[in-house]
């Protein structure tokens, strides 16, 4: 088994789906450029709990955790059946580097997985479950989190972290293909920079180092995955740009794979 690299996903705005464009594009490309993995592993900016947790929902329902979008948006589903023995695994290496991490029997697919997932693998017939970010505890942490999914990667995982690189919604434009104002481009500049020349100590600083992260990331639960993502790349990993574009003015819909050994 080829390894897999992780991929960082911005989802965007729940209603990516039902636009065209570029990012749509890309995330309709994405898997002619990938092995089909044998599963899928979703970190997503939108699961919050105290404590690690994963689904084993053998049949995980989807989730609409937003409102006043169209009602063709709730009729979406994203039939792909759970994941299990991937859930397991996952405690399993969480255990071996002191991680507690506990199981949800029903926890279904919210926004941030099956947004981008129904794009990218239309045909639903991977197994996918999902893993909770911690929102009270740092980038460093969610890294050490990553680290300890590696493996993962050498066993068909497909690991993806969906969040957004830009997320302020109190700066949200109404109109889908606004402008980025130069506040947004800015952060995404720098955090694009840090990236690809893997300077990793300055991304875990971003909240001090990067221009306008405050305005950026009032809250820093969407980028979060990113971190995770990077950790699960291995040991100093490339980081690898997929894609760069913004929807909604403020919302970056930057994409990055990381991987040292791919």
């Amino acid at each position: 088994m080829n390894s897999l690299p992780t991929l960082f996903l911005s989802h965007g705005a729940p209603d990516l789906p039902l636009r065209q464009g570029a990012t749509t594009k890309f995330l309709r490309s994405l898997h002619q450029h990938l092995p089909k993995p044998t599963a899928i592993l979703v970190i997503s900016a939108h699961w919050h709990a105290t404590v690690p947790t994963v689904s084993t929902a053998p049949h995980p329902r989807t989730i609409y955790d937003f409102s006043g979008f169209p009602d063709s948006l709730y009729q979406l589903r994203y039939p792909a059946p759970g994941a299990p023995q991937l859930a397991d695994r996952i405690v399993h290496l969480l255990a071996q580097v002191g991680i507690s991490c506990e199981t949800h029997a029903s926890r279904g697919f919210d926004h941030g997985a099956w947004t981008p997932l129904l794009l990218a693998y239309p045909a639903a017939d991977i197994p996918v479950t999902q893993l909770s970010i911690q929102y009270h505890q740092n980038p460093h942490y969610h890294w050490k989190l990553g680290q300890a999914l590696a493996p993962l990667r050498h066993e068909g995982v497909l690991i993806i972290g969906s969040g957004g690189i830009t997320h302020n919604l109190y700066a949200f434009d109404t109109q889908y293909d606004a402008p980025p104002p130069d506040w947004v481009q800015q952060f995404d500049q720098w955090l694009a920079e840090a990236i690809e020349q893997k300077h990793w100590d300055a991304l875990m600083q971003y909240r001090q180092l990067a221009p306008y992260a405050q305005e950026n990331h009032p809250t820093e639960e969407h980028l979060l995955p990113l971190f995770v993502a990077l950790g699960a790349g291995g040991t100093n990993p490339e980081g690898i740009p997929l894609h760069r574009g913004y929807t909604y003015g403020v919302l970056s819909m930057a994409a990055y794979a990381f991987a040292n050994d791919c």
